[in-house]
This record gives structure tokens, C-alpha cells and sequence, in this order.
């Protein structure tokens, strides 16, 4: 059994906005696992929860209430980000992949977890990697 997680602002979304693969990304909430993130996930998630309002899936209240309940989410921030810039710098051009996803990446290498996500791009790019494809999980496969 794993020992913890690094979760990304895919999955720290589903648990405040009912979407699909919600059940499995709350299932990472129990039974005393450790979850962690990259300090980064609260901006991601934020930006993401204002782009689900945006869009019209949730009110502004609802939006309010999903910031309020992200700022209490039980993520550890075990490493500050300047630690985690230049290997997530050396991934992103490894991956030729956006270096934001590449923080979390950067952190499960360095704790030796693995990343949840519910970003298939992300996934997938990881997964075609030779000494990478260990290090990601997909949401929807924890079923």
C-alpha cells in the first residue's frame, strides 16, 4: 500500500465540485493517507474553480464556499517551491510538458509518491516515459 499520494489541482477540484471521478479523488481522503502538493495546487485550483464559475456550473456563493473549503484542505506542503524549480525545470523540457504539472511531478519523484491526476495529457505524457511511467496515477483507475 502506498504510503501517500501528490495530488494536483485536477483532482483538489473534485472534491469541491461534483464532477465525474469525484468519488475516487474523495476516496484519497480516507483511511489516513498521506496527501501532499506542491504550494502551487492552491492557485491551480482556485484558477480552476473561478473557470467552473465562469462557465456557469456553479454560483458565485458556491465558488466562495469551494475557496473557503480549499484553504482548509487536508494537503501537507512539504517542500517550498524554490526546491522543487529546477527539477520540475528539467522534467518540463524532459516531458516537453508545461512545468506547472511538472511541480507535482518534481515532488513525487523527490518523495517517492506518486502523483494522482485527473489530467489525461499529463498522464499520458508521463506514462510514455522510460523511467517516469511508475510515477503517476490516473484519477479514474482508483476505482
Amino acid at each position: 500500500m502506498t504510503a501517500g499520494y501528490v495530488v494536483d489541482a485536477s483532482v483538489v477540484v473534485k472534491w469541491l465540485v461534483d464532477e465525474v471521478h469525484s468519488e475516487e479523488a474523495a476516496a484519497l481522503l480516507s483511511g489516513g493517507t498521506t496527501v501532499i502538493a506542491p504550494a502551487l495546487v492552491f492557485a491551480e485550483a482556485a484558477n480552476a474553480l473561478w473557470a467552473v464559475r465562469r462557465r456557469g456550473d456553479i454560483s458565485t456563493d458556491d465558488l466562495v464556499d469551494a475557496v473557503d473549503a480549499l484553504r482548509a484542505a487536508p494537503v501537507a506542503i512539504p517542500v517550498p517551491m524554490p526546491q522543487l524549480t529546477a527539477a520540475a525545470t528539467r522534467l518540463a523540457i524532459d516531458l516537453d510538458h508545461p512545468i506547472y504539472d511538472c511541480f507535482y511531478l518534481a515532488l513525487a519523484v523527490q518523495t517517492q509518491y506518486p502523483v494522482v491526476t485527473a489530467d489525461t495529457r499529463f498522464r499520458d505524457k508521463v506514462r510514455a516515459h522510460p523511467y517516469l511511467s511508475d510515477r503517476i496515477e490516473y484519477v479514474a483507475d482508483r476505482r
